[in-house]
């Protein structure tokens, strides 16, 4: 996805590209593969962008989700997590829970009960399927400390 790809899909719901939500796109972009909290893009957001505040961020967040630019991570009871969407390919992610890196799974194993529903009184539009763990790195690093 480029900048124009950005602008359009903004402008298309009725945003524009601010220069704080650049400034978010592009820390997010530094940290491709890895997910961070809104904690984090704020502190490496300000660094970006210095009228930068932590309600303006929760707000674009939420707005760059709609907008189907990142993608917010549950993590298990912490905070959410956000990563960019680099395609817009049907996708599901697993986590380190250790570093927080982020990899794609490219299957989806939810199509059958999307499948299932077809024929059913309700039409299933979304759904999120996130697989939690610990990476080589993380793994390789706990044994060293034993």
């Amino acid at each position: 996805m480029n900048l124009n790809d950005v602008k359009d899909n903004l402008k298309s719901q009725g945003y524009k590209l601010t220069n704080q939500r650049k400034a978010i796109l592009d820390v997010l972009m530094d940290h491709k593969g890895h997910v961070l909290s809104a904690e984090e893009i704020y502190e490496k957001t300000k660094e970006r962008y210095a009228k930068t505040n932590v309600s303006s961020i929760y707000r674009n967040l939420e707005i760059l989700e709609n907008a189907n630019l990142i993608h917010r991570i549950n993590m298990n009871g912490e905070a959410s997590k956000y990563k960019l969407i680099c395609n817009d390919k049907h996708h599901h992610h697993i986590i380190c829970k250790e570093c927080g890196k982020s990899q794609s799974i490219d299957f989806c194993p939810l199509q059958d009960i999307h499948d299932e529903f077809k024929d059913e009184d309700f039409v299933l539009t979304d759904h999120r399927f996130e697989l939690y763990g610990y990476c080589k790195e993380c793994i390789k690093k706990k044994n060293e400390q034993v």
